[in-house]
């Protein structure tokens, strides 16, 4: 009696789910459409984003707001100069040599990707790290926000020698 009632509740839920199933998606998804709306200037181009010169940006940056945004950077580098935490330290890193201490094992990738951190190469490897220098072992999903990337920049550029 139990194997049998066991049996006829997943039986049950079965057909309910199927039964759902159909209701949900009753009418499918097959052939045309049944109208379609003329927009007017559809096939003209999206506007595209303007792409902000970094420089121009980079020369407006306040370091007081990036000294906020390093609390995310923080938790894997230290500003102390030969600190090193999951990465490198970082005191002056803004126009320092990538690979910069002997004793941190610095990726291959980022050797290929650039010979100075300049604040140019900083934002591009800020915006998205793993598309700057793939097989990076930086797990950091990068910073969207062009403003934000000078302003944390400017902030690493006062740790300077």
């Amino acid at each position: 009696k139990v194997i049998g009632g066991l049996c006829s509740t997943f039986l049950i839920f079965l057909l309910g789910a199927w039964l759902s199933e159909e209701i949900y998606h009753s009418g499918g998804h097959y052939g045309e459409q049944a109208y379609v709306i003329e927009v007017e200037g559809a096939d003209e181009a999206v506007e595209e984003e303007v792409e902000v010169d970094f420089a121009v940006v980079f020369a407006s940056a306040s370091a007081a707001d990036g000294e906020g945004l390093w609390r995310g950077c923080r938790s894997c580098h230290a500003l102390e100069p030969g600190q090193h935490g999951t990465g490198p330290a970082l005191h002056g890193v803004v126009n320092r040599p990538v690979q910069f201490y002997d004793d941190f094992n610095y990726s291959g990738a980022l050797i290929e990707a650039a010979e100075v951190w300049t604040p140019e190469e900083l934002n591009a490897f800020l915006e998205r790290p793993s598309s700057y220098a793939p097989g990076t072992a930086m797990s950091y999903n990068g910073m969207r926000d062009v403003e934000d990337r000078a302003n944390l920049i400017a902030y690493l550029a006062t740790f300077a020698d």
